[in-house]
């Protein structure tokens, strides 16, 4: 069974992110075990039958995360996104993330 994401679990989604990221932050002296809460993730997604829809591609070949497609939407985040995108593509530079995130922006995807 296939389910669509709405909005609100969008959301949902960014919502988690958000507060690991600021646990992460709040506990930079600790080790996250990033690989742990990611399957966690999978798991519950899993669970409820979600599947998520794939990154969307940009005329670079590169695929942009949905997390990053999120953070990308909103221009107060644009930094953020580009720094996920750069995250999510080991050996990216920078300035290659920032193009790709602009595509994106330009895009209106």
């Amino acid at each position: 069974m296939s389910h669509q994401l709405e909005l609100i679990d969008y959301l949902i989604i960014a919502g988690i992110v958000m507060v690991f990221s600021r646990l992460r932050a709040s506990n930079a002296g600790q080790p996250v075990n990033s690989a742990r809460l990611e399957r966690k993730l999978d798991a519950l997604l899993k669970h409820h039958g979600i599947e998520l829809p794939p990154g969307i591609a940009i005329p670079s070949g590169r695929t942009i995360s949905i997390d990053a497609q999120f953070l990308a939407r909103n221009p107060e985040q644009k930094i953020a996104a580009i720094k996920l995108h750069r995250e999510d593509n080991p050996g990216l530079g920078l300035a290659e993330a920032k193009t790709d995130i602009e595509e994106f922006i330009r895009s209106g995807k």
